[in-house]
């Protein structure tokens, strides 16, 4: 009878080994998953913070290397003759819901490179102005986006875009060379006039506690689950083979 607690005792183990290998492992994704997303909220929060501060400051000259979300204004010749529509928008008018994009024209400036500005929400059944003017634009930097994965695909022959890569906008204008960047012009306009740029700057969501939260508590579930699994085991003995 004592040798045969010990045999029992070892072949509960046995019967544990692979579980707990299993639990070890989604443990570790579990909590490595979390604290990952602890790292995400620190840094969108921070991003947020830099956002918020650019927004309350005033605009400044633009410099050669501009960081993303900074305010700036900068002067040139606005090429209203060249133009580009990026992404789609539907929006409601006095008229009825209206679908609409963004403007894109470059701006010429003397001895550098043009810069693509995105002027604000248009129909895309709105007129076009088809003169250059001076213009002085005040904005915010926004870096180049990537095409999205099953995304739609942009139309450079048409000259519409779903991803705002200033190179891509700027070959299919027939500029060669533009700045790495886009500038979205901020401002208000009186009600039904185009283009309408954007009032503030953009803030991304930040979700990452909620997600922190989630996968610290499918790590303690995961643990009580398998406490409660092993006590569960170790109690009932196995099978006796014949």
């Amino acid at each position: 009878m004592t040798r045969a607690l010990p045999l029992l005792a070892s072949r509960s183990w046995r019967r544990l080994l692979w579980p707990s290998l299993t639990t070890a492992v989604l443990l570790a994704l579990a909590v490595g998953l979390a604290v990952w997303q602890v790292q995400r909220l620190a840094w969108k929060t921070a991003l947020l913070a830099e956002i918020d501060r650019g927004e309350a400051a005033p605009a400044i000259p633009l410099p050669p290397d501009p960081r993303p979300f900074t305010k700036v204004r900068v002067s040139g010749t606005l090429r209203r003759d060249l133009a580009a529509l990026y992404g789609i928008e539907v929006r409601s008018t006095v008229t009825g819901p209206v679908i609409g994009a963004f403007l894109l024209n470059p701006l010429e400036r003397p001895g550098a490179d043009p810069i693509i500005v995105n002027r604000g929400w248009v129909p895309t059944d709105a007129p076009r102005d088809a003169v250059p003017v001076q213009a002085t634009v005040e904005g915010y930097v926004r870096a180049p986006e990537r095409p999205i994965l099953f995304g739609a695909a942009d139309d450079p022959a048409a000259r519409r875009f779903y991803a705002l890569d200033p190179a891509a906008v700027g070959a299919s204008l027939g500029l060669p060379q533009v700045a790495p960047f886009t500038l979205v012009a901020l401002g208000r306009v009186p009600p039904g006039t185009f283009p309408d740029p954007a009032e503030a700057l953009p803030r991304p969501p930040n979700n990452h506690l909620v997600y922190a939260l989630t996968w610290f508590g499918l790590a303690v579930t995961l643990l009580v689950m398998f406490s409660i699994f092993v006590r569960r085991t170790v109690k009932t003995p196995p099978k006796a083979s014949l």
